[in-house]
């Protein structure tokens, strides 16, 4: 099975002058982490002497250094590189989904003309960390032919109505939320041949500066004309949950500053604040950790994946059942801050898994 790679590259051109300067953010992200060029030219794969090359080149384009090296301090990053660094991390952030969406769909597109060409199984799931994990790993350490798209939670559910999808993820809260949240789904998946598979819960809650200078601790203090909010696409599960959750504190979304400011992914909104555009977001627990970032928890959430009966019959599903249900699969799930796995590859019916709601 052929598997297809798109990732951005950055090249910079000054107004009237044809040629560009390439500026591999990975080594400047090495130097950051490191303060060593030794290391981040290894970690980067690059020689030494490339790795010199390169910054020397950059100094000359943008006619101030990226980098600077201090006495006894090692190697560290001038304002410009810092910001270069975060500006990379925002745009992978938000374009990787997309772009690994598109790869999958030309993967899908060309891998059913190769002369092994299997069936594939279709899986549309809301991205996150846990889904990331578990794209990986079935590439990895199986021999599943399968399509995962990235789609909000109520798309993946229409898309599994439409028969576009043979697995569709799901996430709902716990709390007073839930009951509210089922309703606003049962004409999609109250059917007597849907099934429901345990996979997880996680954390959604605020996510903030390094140590919450704000003292930001309720969605009240949102409301605080000096915070500054970017929030997640409308079309996500997401931003359904965090409107819920206003709507449940009385908190009108007009005295929110950077309400309609939005970013695709929880990742997206973790790296906005961690560059310094905004002082909180609304996400998973783990985007806030991956930036080094505080998190003040609201609500957890059930994430599980609804398909028909039929589809468990399948050979690619009893194989991923089997990997959810692996330890190293539950170790791997383990690693991510606020996700923990809860019933993985466990079947329920429809009635058994929503009857704490009723």
């Amino acid at each position: 099975m052929i598997r297809i790679e798109i990732a951005p590259q950055w090249r910079f051109r000054r107004d009237g002058d044809p040629s560009s300067t390439l500026v591999l953010l990975d080594l400047l992200n090495e130097i950051r982490a490191s303060g060593k060029i030794t290391t981040a030219a290894e970690n980067a794969k690059l020689s030494y002497r490339h790795a010199w090359n390169l910054i020397e080149a950059w100094g000359v384009f943008f006619e101030t250094p990226l980098v600077e090296r201090q006495r006894g301090k090692g190697t560290s990053l001038t304002p410009l590189g810092e910001k270069l660094v975060w500006a990379g991390q925002r745009l992978q952030a938000r374009l990787g989904p997309q772009l690994q969406n598109l790869s999958q769909e030309l993967e899908t597109e060309i891998n059913q003309f190769l002369p092994q060409a299997t069936n594939t199984l279709r899986i549309h799931a809301s991205h996150g960390f846990a889904i990331s994990t578990l794209r990986d790993m079935l590439d990895r350490e199986t021999d599943v032919s399968f399509d995962l798209r990235y789609v909000s939670n109520p798309a993946s559910l229409v898309s599994l109505t439409k028969g576009a999808c043979d697995i569709a993820g799901m996430h709902l809260p716990q709390g007073p939320l839930r009951k509210a949240s089922i309703a606003a789904t049962r004409e999609l998946i109250e059917r007597a041949d849907h099934r429901v598979i345990g996979f997880v819960t996680r954390e959604m809650g605020l996510i903030v500066k390094p140590g919450n200078p704000l003292r930001i601790s309720n969605l009240e203090r949102l409301t605080d004309p000096a915070v500054r909010f970017v929030n997640r696409d409308a079309n996500s599960g997401s931003r359904l949950l965090f409107d819920q959750l206003l709507g449940q504190h009385g908190i009108d979304v007009r005295r929110i500053s950077g309400y309609g400011l939005t970013e695709f992914t929880h990742a997206a909104v973790a790296a906005y604040v961690a560059s310094g555009m905004a002082d909180a977001a609304f996400g998973v627990e783990a985007a806030a950790r991956q930036f080094d970032l505080d998190f003040v928890r609201l609500v957890t959430e059930d994430y599980f994946f609804v398909c028909r009966a039929e589809t468990l019959e399948l050979e690619s599903v009893k194989q991923l059942l089997d990997l959810m249900r692996s330890r190293p699969f539950h170790d791997a799930i383990m690693q991510l801050p606020g996700y923990i796995p809860k019933d993985m590859g466990v079947v329920r019916s429809i009635p058994e898994m929503f009857r704490s709601a009723d």
